[in-house]
């Protein structure tokens, strides 16, 4: 159900834009930093042989 805004549609369906573009952003660079700190510390752990698989 969408409320009827008016004049305001335009403003306030861009910052729903805005918002959802910047919360995607934020989990993709979560998601990629995780990946990225996951190779780093199994790369770290075959050079001490701390691995425990």
């Amino acid at each position: 159900m969408m409320p009827e805004l008016g004049k305001y549609a335009v403003s306030v369906m861009s910052a729903y834009g805005v918002t959802v573009v910047l919360l995607v952003g934020i989990v993709a660079q979560s998601l990629w930093r995780a990946a990225r700190v996951r190779r780093a510390l199994e790369a770290q752990e075959q050079r001490t042989g701390a691995h425990n698989g």
